[in-house]
């Protein structure tokens, strides 16, 4: 058999025998007043988009694998206040974060505030996510739920996302100074704010990174940056408190969290090393954010 016809008969052997591409199962499917939501099983891993874009994965076997990296900096605020206890997190989708909150830290208490009711149901029916004792969800918008909040919160974390004709998008409501201003109102003492932004410090969307920290900035003394490793997004730490944490600083008291077991997440070393120790590039060139001028659509086209 010449060359030719020995490679044609291997790659019709590997044909034959390769396992079948396993095809995606929908197990949900309906339009929303805010989406279009699609829950899909692949093997062992089941995923929510909204609009085609992935909003959560979870591992069926095991609920607290599978998610998005991102998701793990939500537990990097304890560096700041390792006694946090009420926690605000806005946006639910699959509820990975509530989910490891409810697992990691059972004597934290968790109110979740999510704009449709149809991902509050498909979060309980797919994904685990159980009103406890401990975690309360709550249908609204965000920023109208906190406007008309009386209590406050060690923590409020910013998970919530539409969809424009540029894909995935921040409401804009909810990235403005005037909402920064209404959030630290329901803030503790030690507060802290946390929020997952789409973008890059460096490169794709880096305008919106810039935008959102010199916004921020103008609320809160202190703003930190955790850069995820495998994805485009960029999850900040704002503090009440004035005092500056150094890259140093931060690795301590985290893994004096870990050697007190505050924090049992198996990737939290991991995690501690992403710190960004400088202010975004981007921040000299980016806008301050307010209700009266908040281009998010330019931003996330890379222009202002």
């Amino acid at each position: 058999m010449n060359n030719s016809l020995f490679r044609l008969a291997a790659l019709l052997l590997v044909t034959l025998v390769a396992p079948a591409a396993r095809a995606a199962t929908t197990v949900f499917e309906r339009v929303s007043a805010y989406h279009h939501i699609l829950v899909e099983d692949e093997g062992d891993v089941r995923t929510l988009r909204f609009n085609g874009s992935w909003e959560t994965t979870m591992s069926k076997s095991n609920p607290l694998k599978g998610h998005f990296e991102y998701t793990e900096y939500f537990q990097m605020p304890f560096v700041w206040n390792p006694n946090i206890k009420h926690v605000l997190m806005c946006g639910l989708g699959g509820g990975s974060t509530p989910r490891a909150y409810q697992h990691y830290f059972s004597n934290v208490f968790v109110d979740v505030v999510e704009i449709d009711p149809v991902v509050v149901q498909v979060a309980h029916d797919f994904f685990h996510v159980n009103e406890s004792p401990t975690l309360k969800i709550h249908t609204n918008d965000a920023r109208v739920y906190l406007r008309r909040a009386t209590n406050n919160w060690d923590l409020i974390l910013m998970d919530a996302y539409a969809t424009t004709r540029y894909g995935s998008s921040l409401p804009k409501q909810l990235t403005t100074k005037e909402f920064f201003d209404i959030a630290n109102a329901h803030l503790g003492t030690n507060g802290i704010l946390s929020y997952n932004v789409i973008g890059q410090i460096r490169g794709d969307r880096q305008s919106i990174i810039g935008a959102l920290y010199k916004t921020m900035a103008a609320v809160f003394p202190q703003v930190y940056l955790f850069p995820a490793e495998q994805s485009q997004n960029v999850v900040f730490i704002c503090t009440k408190s004035k005092e500056r944490y150094d890259a140093a600083r931060i690795r301590a008291e985290g893994e004096a969290l870990i050697a007190s077991h505050v924090v049992t997440l198996p990737t939290f070393h991991d995690r501690l090393q992403s710190f960004w120790p400088t202010v975004p590039p981007a921040v000299t060139t980016s806008p301050l954010l307010t209700d009266d001028y908040g281009p998010i659509e330019n931003l996330l086209q890379g222009t202002r």
